[in-house]
């Protein structure tokens, strides 16, 4: 279900990113908005958006480990200490 989520969200992304396009595009055409504008609005737009892909990258993670303590999940960490232990 989580990669589903990811795929519709990065697929709903790719979408909008050709539209932004084509309409800057268009604009262009119609001489509304210089190219180097458009280039400079679709630069920010991609900078926008890698940086809320990494805050939600970390807000992911981190409820990952939440859950993963409240359910009592073993860690790699906590396998590797009982596997050295066990030697």
């Amino acid at each position: 279900m989580l990669k589903e989520l990811i795929h519709t969200g990065i697929g709903a992304a790719v979408i909008l990113k050709q539209k932004v396009e084509d309409e800057l595009k268009k604009l262009e055409d119609e001489g509304k908005i210089k190219t180097k504008d458009a280039k400079s609005f679709l630069e920010s737009i991609e900078t926008k958006g890698k940086e809320e892909e990494q805050r939600i990258k970390e807000q992911l993670k981190s409820t990952l480990k939440e859950v993963i303590e409240e359910l009592g999940l073993a860690t790699k960490e906590d396998l590797a200490k009982l596997k050295e232990d066990l030697k």
